[in-house]
């Protein structure tokens, strides 16, 4: 009898790193039945990601409004999603992150005795205001998980330590890894602006900057810091694709609208951002995401925020956490640009968030949960097959041997 299964995203972040499960678990038709469900909480950024995976959900929510605060959107998620999960009674819901729809997803499904799947679980910053609202969502959301999925040891750790069983945490990787080797970069940029940068001549800082906690002061600060880079070194280019937030647009073009060698542009397409990454020469962000990518990228990362929910990037030495005082981030981005050698070290970093074949983890550990069966799920044509649940085997393994 095959097990229903509820995968729900509502942003970006969400379906490219959901894309990889849900492509998993269609494949394993024979073990899952898969509903995917959109909130739709960004909507235009959240469908430009699916297309470009092929995804169309079954359910659209259509939940966004114009303007929306966390509130209104929170509410009317949790009421959908209840009402949803009501009708079609599924044997587990998956979500996805710290977002507020895997948040509402996870106390939707709590309240309707549903077995929750948690991907991307154990993440922490432990500071609740940094990043906001994220810190909290995920925490709630680790509250009431059945199921945690989490990509590194230490976010297995920060679990255990929490109190989270350790027999429902599995350490699987990062999704974010399978899906970037699925996708194309060749070619011109779908954004024209960007292609008409030549990337060939100068050296490109790829810059992204809009997170609550910077809002202000501190995006002024960072906007101050690049103007003074590109003054400093003049085969430097910045890009600077701006959020939509008006808090985040209404400071970068006050700041930065006009000066030389700085590209404000709109938010570009995943892909784009992507072909920015691989041909960019160094990446300035307080983006979450781009902490993770950047490392397949091989590309040094100077993170624009006080604390990391991933330290295994500072930790391997492929980021530095500079914060959001311009003094600082012009001394670091400083080095990067003239010492060769500590540029290098960087680039070379080995990626501390997996191998590719989280989802797959993913799926036969969710199956063994529902259908209480020790067997591997079988996945026809599929090369790495024995090797990776091989893997999951020793991880299991070695889990127990820790609680032994």
């Amino acid at each position: 009898m095959r097990r229903k299964v509820i995968t729900i995203v509502g942003t970006r972040p969400e379906a490219i790193k959901m894309a990889p499960v849900i492509r998993e678990l269609n494949r394993q038709a024979s073990v899952f039945e898969q509903l995917v469900v959109s909130t739709a909480q960004h909507r235009e950024m959240l469908d430009q990601v699916l297309s470009l995976f092929a995804i169309k959900p079954d359910i659209d929510l259509g939940l966004m409004q114009y303007n929306q605060d966390l509130v209104s959107f929170a509410s009317r998620s949790l009421l959908q999603l209840s009402h949803l999960l009501t009708e079609v009674m599924p044997d587990a819901v998956l979500i996805q992150g710290d977002t507020t729809t895997g948040m509402t997803a996870a106390l939707a499904a709590s309240y309707q005795r549903v077995c929750i799947g948690h991907v991307e679980a154990g993440l922490r910053s432990f500071d609740r205001n940094e990043p906001f609202p994220e810190e909290i969502n995920r925490r709630v959301t680790g509250c009431l998980a059945d199921l945690h999925f989490a990509p590194t040891e230490r976010a297995r750790l920060n679990l255990v330590r929490e109190g989270v069983a350790e027999d429902s945490i599995f350490v699987t990787g990062n999704t974010i890894v399978d899906a970037l080797k699925s996708i194309p970069l060749e070619g011109d940029f779908e954004d024209a602006a960007l292609n008409r940068i030549v990337f060939a001549s100068a050296r490109i800082l790829l810059v992204t900057a809009h997170r609550r906690e910077n809002h202000g002061a501190p995006l002024r600060s960072i906007c101050r810091a690049l103007k003074a880079i590109v003054e400093s070194f003049d085969d430097v280019e910045i890009v600077y694709p701006v959020h939509l937030n008006p808090n985040v647009g209404s400071v970068v073009r006050d700041e930065l609208a006009g000066a030389d060698r700085v590209h404000l542009i709109k938010p570009v397409s995943y892909q784009d951002l992507l072909r920015l990454m691989d041909r960019s020469h160094l990446i300035l962000t307080d983006s979450g995401g781009i902490q993770e990518e950047a490392p397949s990228f091989r590309k040094p990362v100077l993170v624009l925020r006080q604390v990391t929910e991933r330290p295994e990037l500072i930790e391997v030495g492929g980021g530095k956490l500079v914060g959001t005082d311009a003094t600082r981030i012009l001394d670091e981005a400083t080095v990067l640009l003239t010492d060769p050698v500590e540029y290098e070290r960087m680039r070379s970093a080995v990626n501390p968030f997996g191998d590719g074949h989280a989802a797959e983890r993913i799926a036969y550990e969710l199956a063994e949960h529902l259908c209480r069966s020790r067997q591997p799920i079988p996945v026809a044509g599929h090369r790495s097959y024995r090797p990776v649940y091989e893997r999951v085997a020793t991880n299991r393994g070695r889990n127990q041997q820790a609680r032994d």
